[in-house]
């Protein structure tokens, strides 16, 4: 990224030598995040990240058909929430589809939900604070037989384990950089071929007319190569995360005469992130253990999404208070996880005596 706002200050589409240079390393990193999707280069469209891209998708979609319903899970980030709720000022029906225990949306769910005005189902990939993954393809077969769009964010899927839109069938598609040690402030969407969107920003036109302004390239570039590294290494990734989780939750419950709780099980999770239900109040063991990087629900805050997300599984007032949610990363090796759940099981039983 360094030598993009250091030295190769210009523009990528520029009629001289600098310009069409830019344009060919634009052009590279939207090949290698093509890779990673499972789409052709020109599907995509960069943003500054997966909150960009979420709003294009939702703000964008195209109701000249007289459609205006949306079905969206309780689930969904606040960008794709907030985005479909501003939706509704300017005129759509936004209705939340509801959820399982086991934090899922079932297929039938939605299927019984669908109206004939029912322009877009909004259901993620996978949670980032439950770690629960969606039956996406279900979903998309009954929308698109309905006539209806499915837009997923799976930001959190993409370096934790393999992903292919052509698999999944979903109509558009927002990712973020850093959820794979991407710079921040880059992201995408991918958008299947023939789809039209409206823009939702306006000016120069850049990246199919859809998004107006000057691109990042070095975050664009940083985008490219963090896909690419991604893409070779997510396989052995998601096996060594999905080990580590199960050697966190072994010695945990080793030590917790109570069997663990986790919340959502036996769903289907990625393999680096879950939520315990501890046998303490978990904001004051995360006082205790304030060298782990954790996060707790806060019940009484409307604004707190993990707190709205156990909500939606119905988690009692008593589990959302004990509630903690755990992630690993690429970094992270054994011993690290044996020294966590260590710390945590002693603050625990500091905050129970």
């Amino acid at each position: 990224m360094r030598p993009y706002w250091q030295e190769h200050f210009l523009l990528p589409g520029q009629f001289h030598a600098g310009g069409r240079a830019v344009e060919e390393v634009i052009q590279q990193a939207r090949e290698a995040v093509a890779a990673l999707v499972g789409c052709d280069s020109f599907e995509l469209v960069f943003t500054d990240g997966a909150t960009e891209a979420n709003n294009l998708a939702i703000l964008g979609a195209d109701g000249t058909s007289g459609r205006k319903h949306l079905l969206v899970s309780p689930l969904e980030h606040d960008s794709v929430l907030h985005a479909a709720l501003h939706a509704g000022r300017l005129g759509a029906e936004v209705e939340l589809l509801p959820c399982d225990r086991e934090g899922v949306v079932q297929a039938e769910v939605v299927a019984q939900k669908l109206r004939p005005d029912t322009l877009m189902v909004c259901l993620q990939a996978a949670n980032p604070m439950l770690g629960t993954i969606q039956p996406i393809r279900d979903v998309a077969d009954i929308c698109h037989r309905n006539g209806t769009l499915l837009h997923c964010d799976a930001t959190q899927v993409f370096g934790k384990q393999p992903f292919d839109v052509t698999q999944l069938h979903a109509d558009t598609v927002a990712l973020s950089a850093h959820k794979f040690y991407g710079p921040k402030g880059a992201g995408a969407l991918y958008v299947r071929r023939g789809l039209h969107l409206n823009a939702t920003r306006f000016g120069e036109s850049q990246e199919m007319g859809i998004r107006a302004g000057a691109v990042n390239v070095p975050a664009i570039v940083g985008l490219g190569v963090a896909a690419d590294l991604s893409a070779r290494c997510v396989l052995d990734a998601a096996v060594k995360l999905q080990s580590l989780t199960a050697l966190f939750t072994a010695t945990l419950q080793g030590h917790f005469q109570q069997p663990l709780r986790i919340a959502c099980e036996p769903s289907r999770r990625l393999p680096n992130t879950l939520a315990v239900i501890l046998p303490s109040n978990a904001r004051k063991v995360q006082r205790i253990a304030s060298q782990l990087v954790v996060a707790t629900a806060r019940p009484n805050d409307g604004t707190d999404p993990f707190s709205r997300m156990l909500t939606a599984i119905g988690a009692s007032a008593d589990e959302q208070a004990a509630a903690m949610r755990f992630s690993f990363g690429w970094t992270t090796n054994e011993e690290q996880v044996t020294d966590a759940a260590e710390i945590l099981i002693e603050a625990c039983e500091r905050v129970r005596s």
